[in-house]
């Protein structure tokens, strides 16, 4: 009998050592991410700003801001193509001994449909309850249809919230709303 192959795909904590995978990963997503909202010349880029986005994350990745807070990263073989952060919700409406969320969810666009973003996801819903947390909260650019749709697709939803963020100062405008899903498994 002759097997298929299976691709080689897993999600992991992320270490130390993945930094400058995760900032070359945020880096790349932010052109797309902030297309129309902050001109090109306004987002990071080139060698020093990986550098500092690198050490960013190697900080991050060192000294957590809470022992609660995690960075999953999406592998195929051993290459890093996503990343995900959790944490506790830090909005004035969300109490962070019961709410988790989830900062950042970026899939690299050369690896979107593969599975890697509803991989990360699934380790990062596991993440925030293996934390006990009851319920989970993510903001989701107003105009991105497609993670909005990815996210409801899977039992997220919107829970009434917005924000309007000025990334790059006044005249920059970033209108979000926030979706959330509870984390308490039904019992039977």
């Amino acid at each position: 009998m002759v097997s298929s192959p299976t691709a080689d795909v897993s999600v992991r904590l992320a270490w130390a050592d993945d930094a400058p995978a995760l900032a070359r990963l945020q880096l790349r997503a932010w052109p797309e991410r902030f297309a129309g909202v902050l001109p090109p010349e306004a987002l990071p880029s080139g060698p020093e700003a990986e550098a500092a986005a690198t050490e960013t994350w190697a900080a991050s990745l060192a000294r957590p801001a809470d022992a609660r807070q995690r960075t999953l990263v999406a592998l195929e073989r051993n290459r890093p193509v996503g990343l995900a952060v959790t944490t506790p919700a830090t909005d004035p409406d969300c109490d962070p001994v019961r709410d988790g969320e989830l900062v950042e969810l970026v899939v690299a666009a050369d690896d979107r449909g593969a599975g890697h973003g509803s991989r990360l996801l699934q380790a990062a819903v596991d993440t925030l309850r293996a934390d006990r947390f009851a319920r989970a909260v993510h903001w989701v650019d107003a105009r991105d249809d497609a993670t909005r749709a990815f996210l409801v697709g899977t039992g997220w939803e919107a829970d009434g919230a917005h924000r309007e963020l000025e990334p790059a100062g006044p005249g920059t405008s970033l209108k979000q709303v926030r979706l959330h899903t509870s984390l308490v498994e039904a019992t039977a």
